[in-house]
């Protein structure tokens, strides 16, 4: 988030509106996207 808002106390505002009163739904299942972004993360490290 920060990287798109550069200001830390706008990032967390922002945040904080759209989280704000959410209901978290759990599935029971990984999240993919989690898994995809290790996954990559891990990669140029097993390179070197």
């Amino acid at each position: 988030w920060t990287k798109t808002f550069t200001d830390p106390r706008l990032c967390a505002a922002i945040v904080d509106r759209l989280t704000f009163n959410g209901t978290i739904i759990e599935t029971g299942t990984d999240s993919y996207r989690l898994a995809s972004t290790r996954a990559r993360a891990e990669q140029p490290a097993k390179a070197g």
